[in-house]
């Protein structure tokens, strides 16, 4: 949570609560599948193909947009185990790879020109089995050795002249980011057929490399089930996962299998690698990061800045890395993010520097939050008005921007229980705030899907997401001596 922003318009506020943000990624980031081993330097992998340059100079930022490198040492010998199984089956076992792990909730991976190889942290915890992670693999190795990424870059450099407009400001221009997701979708169909090659390629290193080649489409089956438990919630954003970029149906799955077949019989040719991988994965965090905050059903928390606020009741909160935004009944929006307070001036005269649209300069008055100095104005525009809380603490300004449909009584209510329950956090609180983790369990006698669900933490649809991590079908059942991931503190 929290970018750098100077300007806000209260219309991108309703434009982004109501209708889920837009990716702030380039094209060049659209998503395919992807990790790979033998970590290398940059250096040496651009010493080896030229093209990577293209890679290198994109690199940076795609750490950046995905919450930066997830620095682990034995998930980084896990995937490096994958991936240099792969490199050596390759159609071009010459090509050096650079795989980075994302430190990113997202489900995605994807790859660039010259051998970048990227999944994130949040794809690892769905996989339930190597096989699995080196399908993913293996399909982002497909498109380096075809060269996609050379191939759209070329269809991508109109597109990125506006995404970039997203990318590096919040933008409140609501033509320029439909013409950013009318650029995706140009894209989208044109990688098809690039994705169904990579398919191809990626199910052969699979076999050959002694994998179970039906991995593919089983995790292919797993992402689609993650897609559709996301679905449930409208506003949640997608656009960094996997599917967002990535074509799938039902085709494309059961092209994968038929290409499997050509190794053998489905669950008795290749090695899943399922024991080892659990014990690659267990304790891999899970979900928020601990830098961006933490949010537990209806409350957000963050130890770094020492400070936390709730939602009303059924609204939901997602903590993006540029903000954290909500969402409840009535097309009710919040949005809660934060800048240095570097001019030390009045949060009255704050208010009114000219950061807020619409702004009703008469309505603007200072307050007190839980003994911190505060300011509170209204604003209108189009269609929403919105309340704007401003609150100093230490050398940070935290801001609310709660935005409703015109007329809508929702407004003082909802900004109230922002106002009275934004606080600092005690020591105590900090000290125990903890992140969630993977962790891998051993069924137990008298153990059963629904005990074992109970145990999970961070969700309130608990044994919907224990079935999901876990690929279970709704008829599926467990015995003593199986392991399963749940998630926990």
């Amino acid at each position: 949570m929290f970018a750098r922003i100077r300007v806000f318009t209260l219309t991108a506020l309703a434009a982004t609560g109501l209708n889920s943000c837009q990716s702030l990624l380039d094209q060049s980031y659209q998503p395919t599948v992807a990790p790979s081993s033998n970590p290398q330097i940059v250096e040496e992998v651009q010493k080896n193909d030229p093209r990577a340059q293209m890679g290198a100079r994109e690199h940076p930022r795609i750490v950046a947009s995905y919450g930066g490198e997830y620095k682990d040492a034995k998930t980084e010998r896990l995937v490096a185990r994958i991936a240099g199984a792969l490199t050596s089956v390759s159609e071009n076992p010459s090509q050096s790879y650079r795989i980075t792990i994302l430190n990113s909730p997202a489900i995605n991976a994807f790859a660039l020109p010259g051998g970048y190889l990227y999944v994130t942290r949040g794809l690892l915890a769905l996989a339930n089995d190597a096989s699995e992670v080196a399908a993913v693999l293996s399909h982002e190795m497909g498109h380096v050795t075809a060269n996609h990424g050379i191939e759209r870059q070329k269809r991508e450099e109109a597109e990125v002249i506006a995404s970039r407009v997203v990318a590096e400001v919040l933008s409140s221009d609501i033509a320029g980011k439909q013409a950013l997701a009318r650029g995706k979708l140009r894209l989208a169909a044109f990688s098809r057929q690039q994705e169904l090659q990579a398919d191809v390629i990626g199910v052969r290193m699979l076999g050959e490399a002694g994998y179970d080649p039906y991995a593919a489409a089983r995790f292919l089956d797993s992402m689609a089930a993650y897609s559709r438990f996301m679905a449930v919630d409208p506003e949640t954003d997608q656009s960094l996962d996997f599917l967002s970029s990535h074509p799938n149906s039902a085709q494309r799955i059961d092209l994968a299998r038929s290409h499997a077949r050509a190794f053998g019989q489905e669950g008795k040719v290749g090695d899943a690698g399922r024991n080892y991988y659990l014990d690659g994965i267990d304790g891999l965090l899970y979900g928020d990061s601990p830098e961006e905050g933490y949010v537990r059903d209806e409350t957000f928390l963050h130890a770094g800045l020492g400070i936390r606020f709730d939602v009303p009741p059924d609204f939901r909160i997602d903590n993006k890395v540029e903000a954290v935004l909500a969402t409840g009944p009535g097309e009710v929006a919040i949005r809660f993010d934060g800048v240095a307070d570097t001019q030390k001036q009045s949060l009255t005269n704050y208010i009114s520097s000219g950061w807020v649209t619409g702004l009703d300069p008469s309505t603007i008055r200072p307050i007190s939050v839980n003994g911190m100095e505060a300011a509170t104005a209204r604003a209108s525009a189009d269609r929403w008005d919105f309340d704007v809380t401003v609150i100093r603490n230490g050398e940070q300004i935290f801001r609310f921007l709660t935005a409703v449909p015109k007329g809508s009584a929702a407004l003082e209510p909802t900004a109230n229980v922002l106002r009275s329950t934004f606080r600092r956090m005690t020591p105590q609180e900090m000290a125990s705030l903890k992140p969630l983790r993977i962790r891998v369990v051993t069924v137990r006698p008298g153990d059963t899907i629904a005990t074992l669900a109970a145990r999970m933490m961070g969700t309130d649809r608990k044994l919907d997401l224990f079935k999901l991590i876990n690929a279970m079908p709704a008829a599926a059942s467990v015995a003593p001596g199986d392991r399963v991931k749940i998630i926990s503190e």
